[in-house]
């Protein structure tokens, strides 16, 4: 069973929300809309205070190669524009818009029907992905167009799908390969298309069986495209490490899958990609998993962007009672709210209710090289040396150690035997490395 060769751990899956299928959030009384929900700069609103707006009607036109359009996910009137707590807390430019009925753009096809194929170019693929405001949903959210923009001197040779989801608890993946499946088949077709390859492998770990064969059996009818099942081994799901499973192919330290020939996108990426190209729909809902050991309901809601996350946790039961924290994302890579009453953006994978009992970190203890953190690094850094140099503030010294190569999927401190916060001390260093290369490069 293919799997990539360096460092990894094995956390427990706690899959409970994999047997719930997908269902329609109802929408919310209103929602709020960051301009900032993607890797790049910010989109820049289009619509003012007081306007009319339909689902799918364009509301902030992204600024720059590397940002993304955003969409109206509701019908209504545009209450406000104006910071508002995104995720981290902090303020960010927001749209506000009061729910009135839900009146979609003609434009949108909103029929089940599975169409297969699609006359555009390659270069009308791309311009249709940027337009529609698509960006990686596998929690990244690098604007799409812009992965399938081969730079000139560089050729794509295989595109690789992630199926992975290897992060504890969270299964919006998982459902959307058992009931999108056809139509995330024919989304890998299309980015086939665009980056004019002739292969493409699905990578799914063995912990899903049931995903596996299905996908396995409609591939048979879509040449070029096969399923590759891996091994359970946190965190497979890496971009780095994904090619390597599946290719054999190293990453090397500063470069780009596409240096080694590949593209990685994520399963609800290519069935966005099928919608936006096949249905012409912006990027406006996503599967969100909404799960935790003591939640009395755990789904996988389609919820609308900009949808309070509140709304989430109140159609699964309300917070249970034992609750410690919440996490935005998987409990390995994702991080606390702050606030609850924050909205879904595209890259809400998962809401994740943490017991009390398991929330609260133990007092670190001093290191005791045991030397578990640098085994379990799949980048093959020095975790704990990271750490006491991110404690210096020795920048310099963190550079030259290559921090900027930690991918923050959080192994070290998972697997530290004094409860050392590793990574938080890496997360600082990589922040105050990259402001220095930023400034350096200008």
């Amino acid at each position: 069973m293919k799997t990539f060769p360096k460092g990894g751990v094995h956390p427990s899956d706690h899959k409970q929300a994999s047997g719930s299928s997908i269902e329609v959030l109802p929408l919310p009384k209103s929602v709020c809309i960051h301009l900032s929900q993607h890797l790049g700069a910010p989109a820049e609103a289009v619509v003012a205070k007081g306007d009319m707006v339909k689902v799918g009607q364009l509301i902030a036109k992204s600024t720059g190669f590397v940002s993304a359009n955003i969409h109206a996910p509701v019908s209504g009137i545009v209450q406000k524009i104006e910071p508002a707590p995104d995720v981290t807390g902090f303020k960010k430019p927001a749209i506000f818009i009061d729910v009135q009925g839900d009146d979609w753009m003609d434009s949108i096809d909103r029929s089940t029907d599975i169409v297969k194929t699609t006359e555009l170019s390659p270069e009308e693929i791309i311009v249709r992905i940027n337009e529609m405001g698509i960006v990686g949903m596998g929690g990244a959210t690098f604007p799409s167009h812009v992965k399938i923009s081969v730079p000139k001197g560089k050729k794509a040779e295989i595109l690789i799908i992630n199926g992975v989801e290897c992060e504890p608890f969270l299964t919006s993946d998982h459902r959307l390969m058992l009931e999108r499946g056809e139509q995330m088949l024919v989304g890998v077709k299309i980015l086939m298309k665009a980056l004019q390859v002739d292969k493409a492998v699905i990578g799914i770990e063995k912990n899903k069986p049931d995903a596996i064969s299905y996908l396995t059996g409609l591939c048979s009818a879509y040449p070029g495209i096969r399923v590759e099942p891996l091994k359970v081994k946190y965190p497979q799901g890496g971009e780095k490490q994904l090619i390597k499973a599946i290719t054999g192919r190293e990453v090397s330290s500063g470069k780009l899958p596409i240096d080694v020939g590949a593209v990685v996108h994520n399963v609800g990426t290519a069935f966005a990609v099928y919608e936006a190209v096949i249905k012409n729909k912006p990027l406006i809902e996503r599967v969100v998993t909404l799960t935790g050991k003591s939640v009395k309901r755990t789904a996988n809601f389609l919820v609308r962007i900009g949808t309070p996350i509140t709304d989430l946790i109140e159609a699964a039961g309300g917070i249970p009672e034992d609750t410690g924290k919440v996490i935005n994302g998987g409990p390995m890579m994702g991080r606390a709210l702050p606030l609850l009453n924050v909205p879904v953006t595209k890259g809400t994978s998962g809401i994740v209710l943490i017991p009390e009992n398991e929330a609260n970190r133990r007092e670190p203890m001093n290191c005791i090289r045991c030397g578990r953190c640098s085994a379990a690094c799949p980048m093959g850094l020095e975790p704990y040396y990271l750490m006491s140099l991110g404690e210096a503030k020795r920048w310099d010294d963190m550079e030259q150690a290559h921090v900027m190569d930690c991918m923050e999927c959080g192994s070290c401190s998972y697997t530290c035997p004094s409860g050392r916060p590793l990574l938080d001390f890496i997360r600082l260093g990589k922040n105050s490395v990259n402001r220095i290369i930023r400034s350096r490069n200008k």
